[in-house]
């Protein structure tokens, strides 16, 4: 009688099935928060590449010391408005980021009476700019095949294709062009993508880019990221709780 007493009063836990289930739905939760963190980091990692901009000559778009993601770019790909990281011998051969302006059969001509340069006979309106007159001022010249006009945002702080006018009319190789920049993401009080331009859209021929992969990537990090951290936290709340029960009963 006392055995028959013994296993009927031990028959009562049923609820670990239940657990083991949630055990497994909550690992596998984790799991896949975790994937997708993963790849959301590996787009990054695979496309894009941190450069640290030294000069104010971009500013106000980008700000001296301010660390910039940039995607790797054939310089024959960029069109007007964007802003590359590029390499230019010719100009010391350090790395350097400024704004496309002319692509090949361009003419680049400066300024009107509101300091604004045309392209093609078009005046462009320039809203990212810091006006002011800098270097080179009363050019007009056309853009080689294979190569960029380019100038900085801060016009009248930069060493750009108007410094260089003696040298190719200004412009740089194609070839020189590292990446296209899309984000700054250092300091974080200035985080922001850098949206496409249609400054130049009126012109025709070859637009700036919009933002490739790096805003859905960074969406995957951080959803992937709160969905570990969420199912772990309710996890621990659960476990928290069971034992809160166990401990009344007992």
């Amino acid at each position: 009688m006392s055995s028959v007493a013994e296993r009927t009063a031990s028959k009562p836990a049923v609820s670990r099935p239940r657990r083991s289930k949630a055990v497994l739905l909550q690992g596998t939760v984790i799991a896949l928060g975790f994937v997708v963190l993963v790849a959301g980091f590996g787009l990054i990692a695979g496309y894009y590449r941190p450069y640290r901009i030294p000069t104010t000559s971009m500013s106000p778009t980008i700000e001296g010391g301010d660390t910039v993601l940039a995607r790797r770019a054939d310089g024959a790909s960029v069109g007007r408005g964007d802003i590359v990281i590029f390499q230019e011998p010719l100009w010391g051969n350090a790395e350097m980021a400024k704004r496309v302006i002319g692509v090949a059969g361009d003419t680049v001509a400066c300024c009107d009476d509101r300091q604004r340069i045309s392209v093609n006979g078009v005046t462009i309106d320039e809203p990212y700019t810091q006006v002011g007159v800098g270097p080179g001022t009363g050019f007009s010249v056309t853009v080689p095949e294979g190569r960029l006009f380019l100038l900085g945002d801060f016009r009248s702080n930069s060493l750009d294709s108007r410094s260089h006018l003696e040298i190719a009319s200004g412009t740089i190789a194609t070839s020189s062009v590292e990446a296209r920049v899309e984000a700054t993401v250092m300091p974080t009080s200035r985080s922001r993508t850098h949206e496409r331009t249609s400054a130049f859209d009126n012109i025709g021929g070859p637009k700036a880019h919009s933002p490739g992969p790096l805003r859905p990537a960074v969406y995957a990090m951080a959803g992937g990221a709160a969905v570990v951290v969420l199912a772990s936290a309710v996890g621990w709340a659960v476990s928290v709780a069971r034992w809160s029960r166990r401990r009344i009963r007992r």
